[in-house]
């Protein structure tokens, strides 16, 4: 078992085999609702920051586009802006987009399981 002091759990050895992602960055733009079947969905992505420079010594950003459902994104959409940073729980999903020409095209997303507000841009500027 490990201690996970980000979400001050404990994590198992089935999460780790699990599809089990953590990040922490800031949202690229304002998070984006809609809703689907009766369920609020909200979109967003976040920028992470790598952990290492490049050739011209500037920290490169990887995006992640994330999905998160009813509550969650209720919240998420009424309390996180652009900028924001947040810490995340989730899951990697693959999906298949087909087009057209029969081109099938794959995108992942991560569908957020849980969302911590870790700061706010505004209060520091």
């Amino acid at each position: 078992m490990i201690y996970d002091s980000f979400h001050k759990t404990i994590i198992t050895r089935s999460d780790i085999i699990n599809n089990l992602i953590y990040l922490i960055g800031r949202l690229v733009e304002d998070p984006k609702s809609e809703k689907s079947d009766d369920k609020e969905i909200t979109k967003i992505t976040i920028a992470v920051q790598r952990s290492f420079k490049n050739a011209d010594g500037v920290y490169e950003n990887d995006f992640f586009d994330c999905v998160l459902w009813n509550g969650l994104a209720t919240h998420t959409n009424e309390y996180v802006r652009k900028g924001d940073l947040v810490g995340i729980k989730g899951r990697l999903q693959s999906k298949k987009c087909e087009s057209d020409s029969d081109d099938n095209k794959y995108y992942n997303e991560i569908v957020v399981e849980k969302l911590s507000y870790l700061s706010s841009k505004r209060n520091e500027d």
